[in-house]
């Protein structure tokens, strides 16, 4: 009897060990903090600020002004020699993929860095050429279809940060640690999903299924 005991209790607590894993982990649904913070983000779409870029042309832009269209945002630093030149790629890829919806003024590509202090438009538009931006996603304005962007003024780059939930920890080496992926943003303005770098087809389905919605 007290081994039977003993069995019992124990399957009591795998029982209810398991009922706390599934809650804690949205059902197991979510065994990360990132993978959690992607699963609130398709369920409760995140309002973004209407924070100022300015652009590798010099210009500047408000994310307001680019309402109406599905944006596609990376976070990046233009002296960043892994993660950051992958999304790029993937970037370039999205822009032929896309080339009709971002002709049409309907999809934009954008590169925002986290670094604004050393990335002059003058550096972005470098990331942008070494990236694969082959100029070929202009709307039918003659807008670019891909812009890279840093945010210049007080408190903007924070802000950013918190809606999109990028987390970034200067290294020894004079660099950055930070989540890589891609964003995708409604015409309302709202981040409505996150993907993981590496699987652009997805990325790039998605867009298509919400245009044709």
């Amino acid at each position: 009897m007290p081994i039977l005991r003993a069995l019992l209790a124990s399957l009591v607590l795998l029982l209810a060990g398991g009922a706390v894993l599934s809650a804690a982990t949205d059902r197991f649904q979510a065994f990360t903090t990132e993978a959690a913070r992607r699963l609130e983000v398709r369920r409760q779409p995140v309002e973004i600020p209407a924070v100022a870029l300015q652009l590798q042309s010099g210009a500047r832009i408000d994310f307001a002004d680019l309402r109406g269209k599905w944006l596609l945002v990376e976070f990046i630093y233009t002296r960043c020699p892994t993660y950051c030149l992958a999304l790029g790629g993937e970037f370039a890829q999205l822009q032929d993929r896309l080339a009709g919806p971002i002709a049409d003024g309907k999809v934009q590509l954008l590169s925002i860095s986290f670094d604004p202090s050393h990335d002059t438009p003058r550096q972005l538009a470098a990331y942008l050429q070494r990236s694969g931006d082959r100029d070929i996603g202009r709307d039918r304005a003659g807008a670019p279809g891909w812009l890279a962007g840093r945010p210049d003024a007080p408190g903007d780059l924070e802000r950013l940060e918190r809606a999109f939930g990028i987390t970034v920890v200067p290294d020894s080496f004079g660099g950055y640690t930070h989540n890589a992926a891609i964003h995708l943003v409604d015409p309302r303005g709202r981040l409505v999903e996150i993907y993981d770098l590496g699987d652009p087809g997805a990325v790039g389905h998605a867009v298509l299924r919400g245009l044709a919605r």
